[in-house]
């Protein structure tokens, strides 16, 4: 498991990187927002990709990473900004936009159903190194340099995908209640935790957050989670949505769904709010520009 020395070092190695993002206060909703839909992809996984690329003596001959869009977009942005080639692996049907920002970092994608797999043989094929787009430990420090900027808190609401986020976020902030929230159609921790290990969900993940629909958890988030994590809850598709247009309106701020999930947890009445309460914004990729239309 990482700790605080581990991230702090990260702060200090991308820092020239990536942005301190604002910690908003929204009386409106009567919450602290950490807004990370204003790192340069739109969503905190820069963090974490640079710190592990970084974090070695000599930078590998190429990177990949299978993702369904953030993770890949921040994977191709990081390796333009480093000067090496990045391959992201995605699902056939993937969110167009997703799509397009890879390609605009200069990323090369593979669609497939496999996607470690086809990502693992990749890497053997040209002699890239293989990103995790979340249980890999240096990718868990950087992400934890939110936590650091976070500071003081009662409450931090993070959302759950395959839990780098919260691993490293719950890292940085011992003694502090950190809760997790995934979508009840994609509860990979959930189910990871009943079964105390990172098996695959019987059924394929599908939300409307979409940055929250990995098939599994992994070994060293659920160790993480296990460890550090106060709880981890489930809202369902209609509370994300019910939360998206709210929160958007509160904060001024463009957010896709997986941004919203703590809201909605909030809203349903899973959390108990602290004196300070802190959602923590992961990105502002949307398929959608008006939620209201979806609801």
């Amino acid at each position: 498991m990482i700790g605080l020395r581990e991230i702090q070092t990260a702060a200090q190695r991308i820092e020239p990187y990536v942005r301190r993002t604002p910690l908003l206060e929204c009386a409106e909703l009567g919450v602290t927002v950490k807004a990370e839909n204003l790192q340069p992809t739109g969503s905190f996984k820069v963090r974490g990709v640079f710190n592990a690329l970084l974090c070695h003596e000599e930078l590998p001959r190429g990177v990949a990473t299978f993702s369904a869009g953030n993770a890949g977009a921040a994977v191709a942005y990081a390796a333009k900004r480093l000067g090496i080639p990045s391959i992201v692996v995605m699902r056939p049907g993937s969110v167009p936009e997703k799509v397009a920002a890879i390609r605009s970092h200069g990323g090369e994608i593979v669609f497939t159903e496999d996607l470690f797999g086809t990502c693992s043989a990749l890497c053997e094929e040209r002699g890239f190194a293989l990103l995790h787009p979340f249980d890999d430990l240096d990718l868990i420090a950087g992400h934890g340099t939110i936590g650091l900027e976070i500071g003081a808190a009662d409450l931090v609401v993070v959302p759950v995908g395959g839990g780098g986020l919260i691993s490293g976020i719950a890292a940085a902030m011992p003694g502090t209640r950190v809760v997790g929230v995934e979508p009840a159609t994609a509860n990979n921790m959930t189910y990871a935790l009943a079964a105390g290990r990172p098996d695959p969900l019987p059924h394929k993940p599908v939300s409307i957050a979409d940055g929250l629909t990995p098939p599994f958890s992994g070994e060293h988030t659920l160790e993480h989670v296990r460890a550090l994590v106060a709880d981890v809850v489930e809202v369902s598709e209609q509370s994300i949505r019910d939360a998206w247009w709210p929160l958007m309106r509160a904060t001024r701020l463009l957010l896709e769904p997986s941004a919203v999930v703590g809201l909605a947890a909030l809203r349903d009445g899973l959390i108990e709010p602290g004196e300070r309460t802190v959602l923590v914004l992961s990105g502002g990729n949307s398929a959608e520009l008006s939620p209201r239309a979806s609801l």
